[in-house]
């Protein structure tokens, strides 16, 4: 039962820092378009760690900015597109 619990656990934080790698590539990559400043994603990081603090929620970054009006679906498409294209 410990060794299944393990391999979850595993498993999830494999998951996680997926997620993670897919965020800091979406960051930096609407940086360099142009997009956002570093300014506007370090705000956006902020509220998505408080969120995940206080409501043990996981916001995605794109949806943070958008909301903020810092990016446009359009854009965030075109960044999905790039992050996707490249995958690693």
């Amino acid at each position: 039962m410990l060794n299944t619990q393990t391999e979850g656990s595993q498993n999830m934080s494999k998951d996680h820092s997926n997620i993670e790698h897919y965020e800091k590539q979406f960051g930096i990559i609407a940086i360099e378009k142009g997009f956002i400043t570093p300014g506007m994603l370090i705000e956006a990081l902020k509220a998505q760690i408080e969120e995940e603090v206080e409501f043990h929620t996981h916001r995605l970054i794109g949806e943070i900015l958008m909301e903020n009006d810092c990016l446009t679906a359009m854009q965030i498409q075109e960044i999905l597109n790039a992050i996707f294209k490249h995958r690693p």
